[in-house]
């Protein structure tokens, strides 16, 4: 019986082989057939039954496994025809001489082994169906709930942790360069996707501002509180913002303080509103006026969700002191009627025509800041001024440039510090004088030469700010 089974067995294998061979795709994807029966021989070799080939390649990824494997293909020739036909027929179909065969050949090290790749896979499976994972693999999607707990330092008064809501900033610095920044609010079951890993936002629930937090990959990103700059420059836009820097010397300009009344005109995407309502404060009020209606309800969402994260952070309301217009400054005197404005801020392409309409509401001595982006728009105002005859003083005509520096401890290509080396009189003084490794790890104070050059990215021009005073008489 043997005998008739191990040349049907051979009988099989050569008709098969005649006809995947015979077909018209067999030279044309010939690898394919060879790789998938090479892995399908190494697959019967130690077992003499059919794995499947995702659980292989998972037991391939454990070291241990891989070395049991690797010692029973040593030990273990191929399979003969009976034992791979007998492989394919139930167990109550084969014969008592054909089981003792099997068990003859089989070594007892190959049941433990299967055993033991059984085992690990339904860990596997286990730990796969608990973390609920979809997309990713294992390894990527279980990021530690890491922070250090003597980096933390004492709880000062007054001193909150992240809550959910929050808008919060992610960066990751490599080799002094800011590899990657993103802003988040922060959400029950939300996750921080980037391509160093994924940080899942209820890990980063209830830790203190400032803390470095593990990715699935390993690698550390600062979570800190967004503040208001942070959030002007990320927040959703539609037409180009008033950036910070201009932002901070325009308010300057006016001396806004808090109670004042402020008008502002050209609302955009929100980005002045939102440093004016700061300003002014509770007892204050902003004004604020666009000619474009898809602008302004970009203004007010920012606004809203930059309220809604300060309610989060602080427990308390964020003051609720702007009101949005769609209207034309030029036409909407029926806005400004009984009004008076200790700061006016223009970001108009054309200022210099609503100026007539604004200047007799704007109190004796204010400011008004204009925000202008071409220095011949600037020449049109002054001209407009001129022609109109307006109770204007130009006082100054400003461009706020920033200059980046990086300024850093000299390293060597290895990674450590260089060192300040004073003038050796003699060989045996520069052996005495060489430090040892516990000095190079942390040298002493003024021992380390620093590098100070620009950055190489510069803030580019963003615009003038004219400021502009009322006058009487």
């Amino acid at each position: 019986m043997a005998v008739q089974m191990a040349s049907a067995g051979h009988l099989i294998l050569h008709r098969l082989t005649r006809i995947v061979s015979s077909t018209p795709g067999y030279y044309r994807h010939k690898d394919i057939f060879r790789n998938l029966n090479s892995s399908r021989l190494d697959v019967q070799r130690f077992s003499t039954g059919c794995l499947n080939s995702n659980q292989d390649a998972r037991h391939n990824s454990d070291p241990s496994l891989l070395n049991t494997k690797q010692s029973l293909l040593c030990k273990r020739r191929s399979l003969s025809a009976l034992e791979r036909v007998s492989s394919l027929l139930p167990q109550d179909a084969l014969s008592p001489e054909v089981m003792q065969l099997r068990e003859q050949i089989q070594p007892p090290e190959a049941d433990a082994y299967m055993q033991k790749e059984q085992s690990h896979a339904d860990a596997l499976s286990t730990l796969s169906t608990q973390a609920q994972i979809t997309d990713l693999d294992a390894r990527d999607e279980l990021p530690l709930k890491e922070c250090d707990s003597n980096l933390q330092g004492p709880t000062l008064p007054q001193d909150t942790t992240l809550a959910y809501g929050e808008l919060l900033i992610a960066e990751y610095r490599k080799k002094r360069d800011v590899e990657f920044r993103k802003m988040f609010q922060l959400q029950t079951g939300g996750r921080l996707q980037s391509s160093w890993g994924i940080v899942l936002h209820d890990y980063v629930a209830g830790q203190p501002a400032g803390h470095f937090q593990r990715t699935s990959r390993q690698v550390p990103l600062y979570i800190r509180r967004a503040s208001l700059d942070d959030y002007v420059l990320n927040m959703k836009r539609g037409p180009a913002i008033c950036y910070p820097k201009d932002a901070s010397t325009m308010l300057m300009m006016m001396d806004v303080t808090e109670g004042d009344c402020v008008l502002e005109s050209g609302t955009g995407s929100g980005a002045m509103s939102l440093f004016l309502s700061r300003a002014v404060g509770c007892r204050g009020s902003v004004l604020s006026i666009d000619v474009r209606e898809d602008h302004l309800k970009k203004a007010m969402l920012n606004y809203q969700r930059w309220r809604a994260s300060w309610r989060a952070r602080r427990g308390e309301e964020w003051p609720d002191n702007i009101q949005y217009h769609n209207a034309d400054l030029c036409t909407a005197s029926s806005l400004l009627a009984c009004k008076g404005f200790n700061a006016v801020a223009l970001d108009l392409i054309n200022p210099h025509l609503v100026l007539p309409m604004v200047i007799p509401h704007l109190h004796p001595g204010a400011v008004c800041a204009v925000y202008l982006a071409n220095i011949t728009q600037v020449i049109d105002l002054l001209e407009g001024i001129r022609y109109s005859a307006l109770p204007l003083l130009c006082e100054r005509i400003v461009e706020v440039p920033i200059r980046d520096w990086l300024v850093s401890p000299a390293l060597l290509k290895n990674g450590q510090y260089c060192m300040r080396k004073a003038s050796l009189v003699n060989e045996d003084q520069r052996e005495a004088d060489t430090p040892d490794k516990a000095e190079q790890e942390n040298p002493a104070f003024g021992s380390v030469p620093y590098i100070a050059r620009p950055h190489p990215e510069q803030f580019s021009h963003t615009a003038f700010l004219v400021k502009l005073r009322k006058f009487v008489g």
